[in-house]
């Protein structure tokens, strides 16, 4: 149940956060490198939390522990392939990003391919981004709805306009230090609800013993089936493309990388992450490994006839934490949700003016018009969160298929833009179009009813790596055919 200590914990996160939100705005925004970029002055370490915070959803915090609770930890694989990108990303991304003197990740596009190529790639990540956004805050928003006993659209719009607000005032700034709190926050909650169950099970040892002969805490699988999504060479090394292409071809990340101040200390800004990406997730499949000990072997209370897995955690919160706990958690979870919404519309807003309207940036008015970007990419992220609750189940699995198809094709379009020179634009478009294409023969098209024609073949982590090559080998093999038909006309 939710006390009154609760509220005055959650109530005081959300004072604290817009607290530091607007007091590290005090200083203000001269020009709009300052409001995107901390006038490239920010501290590496902050840059990593940031970085990290950003990753980390909301749904990690819930869906982490609904993930062991009903298998094991194998996704922690997943970490193989995180370091990986790690090392591609520092060595071919990062020091490209820094050198080029670019303000946008896509700003590559039209100095290589064209100005259409650049805007295409940037229709491409806002599409892929308002849909992530809104089911970023749909899902936490209905746990914390029935948490709190509140409207299903006030949770939404209780965490989404604070961010708004403080990312409004503060650009990047405010941004990344309310990240660096809000993961702390997030952090140490997942810590103490951990602490709790460990000591109601009989200490950590006692848990470890038990949750290992549960076999919750299995996390290797060294088969090489890439039909299965827990294996080594699926969850291990075709994840990493998928890594590669978050933290090497989204403006969220590119544009912290460029708030540093050297290459170096975006390199370092990103090494931290990972670290701290590896430590959330050893920390959030423990708890839902404890809580499997909790309810499933120890028996220390029961749950209700028929809950789900993804329920177990929430119901949690709910029944099991002492007052003032569960408002700490809840603040944690909006903590994650404001988190990823305020990164979303600060890099939604830096690639509407520089990619869509390929505005001039030095100009007083661009700083102005950024603002308003904010507000109204803010306002699309509310829309779609409410979208996302009217349609419940089926438009989250429509909206993870579009959000799929896009990751790839723009990883290929880097990689094209990197390594293969000048291309005809007309050969990219093409190339990136078929690469999306690529994925409905492995997923075939949810939305529309049409069944795969490879089904099982491959496991999801492995489409991003589908749809990237179909990419860059539809658009090498047509410029190719191009320019021989050029010579011979």
């Amino acid at each position: 149940m939710f006390t009154l200590l609760d509220w005055v914990v959650l109530v005081a996160f959300f004072a604290f956060s817009l607290f530091v939100g607007l007091f590290v705005s005090s200083r203000g925004n001269k020009n709009f490198k300052d409001y995107m970029f901390g006038g490239g002055k920010i501290p590496w370490v902050a840059v990593g939390i940031s970085l990290i915070a950003t990753s980390v959803s909301a749904t990690t915090f819930l869906g982490a522990p609904a993930d062991v609770y009903g298998a094991d930890m194998r996704f922690l694989m997943f970490q193989i392939g995180g370091a990986l990108s790690i090392v591609v990303v520092g060595l071919v991304f990062i020091p490209r990003f820094r050198r080029s003197g670019i303000q946008s990740a896509y700003e590559l596009f039209e100095r290589q391919f064209s100005p259409t190529v650049r805007r295409l790639a940037a229709i491409f990540y806002c599409l892929h981004l308002l849909l992530r956004t809104g089911i970023l805050l749909y899902a936490p928003a209905l746990v914390i709805s029935r948490i709190l006993d509140c409207n299903l659209y006030i949770a939404i719009l209780i965490t989404a306009i604070l961010a708004i607000i403080y990312t409004w005032f503060g650009g990047i700034k405010a941004v990344i230090w309310t990240d660096v709190l809000q993961f702390f926050v997030f952090f140490f909650g997942g810590v103490l609800v951990l602490f709790l169950v460990a000591n109601s099970c009989g200490g950590f040892s006692s848990l470890y013993t038990l949750a290992s002969e549960a076999g919750k805490t299995k996390w290797f699988d060294p088969s090489l089936s890439p039909a299965l999504d827990r294996t080594l060479i699926s969850a291990g090394f075709a994840y990493a493309v998928l890594e590669i292409a978050i933290r090497g071809c989204d403006q969220q990340f590119v544009q912290r990388y460029l708030s540093c101040k050297s290459p170096a200390a975006a390199n370092a800004s990103s090494i931290l992450s990972m670290l701290l990406g590896a430590l959330i997730s050893v920390l959030f499949y423990w708890v839902g490994a404890a809580l499997f000990v909790y309810y499933q072997i120890k028996k220390v209370e029961s749950l209700p006839s028929g809950i789900g897995q993804n329920d177990v955690f929430p119901h949690f919160i709910v029944n099991a934490l002492p007052s003032g706990v569960t408002g700490l958690i809840v603040a944690a979870i909006c903590a994650a949700a404001m988190s990823s919404l305020s990164s979303a519309i600060n890099s939604l807003s830096n690639t509407t003016e520089n990619d869509l309207l390929l505005a001039d940036t030095s100009s007083v008015k661009s700083l102005r018009r950024a603002k308003i970007w904010t507000v109204l990419w803010g306002l699309l992220g509310i829309g779609g969160a409410f979208f996302a609750a009217a349609q419940q189940g089926s438009l989250l699995k429509n909206a993870l298929f579009f959000t799929g198809l896009f990751t790839g094709p723009l990883l290929g379009m880097f990689i094209l833009a990197f390594f293969a020179g000048k291309l005809k634009p007309w050969t990219v478009i093409v190339g990136v179009l078929c690469g999306m294409s690529s994925l409905s023969f492995f997923q075939g098209v949810k939305p529309l009813g049409i069944a795969p024609l490879f089904e099982g073949v491959l496991s999801w982590p492995w489409m991003p790596l589908i749809s990237m090559s179909a990419t860059i080998f539809v658009a090498l093999i047509l410029n190719f055919f191009a320019k021989v038909l050029q010579k011979n006309v």
